[in-house]
């Protein structure tokens, strides 16, 4: 199996479904800088117009994998590595940015591609959440960035070795950064007092728009970050070749890819390769 060749492909309906539901959560996160003044009458309104557009978006998903978006012997996969990452997920619970989901969600992603490491990021949170009472209205925002984040491992270039460890490394330490990135688009417009001059103000032209916004990231969370992307590194680079070499031997012995043909006469079923 090559370094970069998915494990488990999607359908192509699902993979529209996921695609849409991408693009529509980037645009949930970056209503700050699409939405026109007034134009929902509060600006308390376009997040939670948004959040249920995903909340709406994200069951379409489950239910496109439910329907046969993946196969059995993935969907059994994407519900282990859900409940691992959910249990892992309390052992950092954030404190000075440690957190240890997101590094199996990169290796995951990088073995079993785009599609499946986006549903994992989604289903992985939301499992987290429900363990860890985190049920609340950032949750479908924290869904989507850890989706970001795996279906983006999946999109890595090819690499083997230790190449593709030190990628996967670099990778993990940038999207700490990426995920904090959008979490704080989701509540930067009314967590200010509109007076400063990092706080959201409506109407700006989008360069200066910009600038307050990457002024507030810094200021509020960029040590919160570092310490997310550190731990990504550490535990990629640490835990990497252990990881990535289970996953792939999973995923040889699930072949996943090989369609199931029966014999007659009371013979196990016989798989051919795919």
């Amino acid at each position: 199996m090559t370094g970069s060749a998915p494990a488990i492909r999607v359908g192509r309906r699902a993979r529209a479904v996921i695609v849409l539901a991408a693009l529509l959560g980037i645009v949930a996160f970056f209503w700050p800088f699409l939405v026109a003044p007034g134009a929902f009458g509060s600006r308390y309104a376009p997040p939670l117009i948004f959040g249920a557009l995903l909340v709406i978006v994200l069951s379409v998903v489950v239910s496109e994998i439910a329907e046969g978006g993946i196969d059995s012997k993935a969907l059994a996969m994407l519900g282990v590595l859900s409940a691992v990452n959910a249990a892992l997920r309390p052992l950092g619970a954030g404190t000075a940015g440690i957190e240890t989901v997101f590094f199996l969600l990169v290796l995951a992603g990088r073995v079993y591609g785009p599609g499946f490491g986006f549903t994992l990021g989604c289903t992985s949170l939301f499992a987290s959440a429900l363990i860890t009472g985190g049920v609340g209205p950032w949750m479908p925002y924290q869904m989507f960035g850890c989706a970001f984040v795996g279906m983006l491992a999946g999109l890595l270039p090819k690499a083997t070795g230790r190449r593709e460890v030190l990628m996967l490394a670099v990778y993990g330490s940038l999207s700490g950064y990426l995920f904090g990135f959008l979490l704080n688009l989701s509540f930067w417009p009314f967590s200010l007092d509109p007076g400063s001059s990092i706080a959201y103000l409506p109407g700006l032209p989008f360069t200066e728009q910009f600038q307050r916004y990457l002024a507030f990231d810094v200021a509020t969370s960029l040590g919160w970050d570092t310490g997310r992307a550190v731990t990504n590194l550490i535990c990629i680079t640490l835990a990497g070749p252990a990881v990535l070499t289970v996953f792939r031997r999973a995923a040889r012995r699930a072949r996943f890819h090989a369609p199931v043909r029966f014999q007659r006469g009371g013979t196990p079923p016989d798989t051919a390769a795919g």
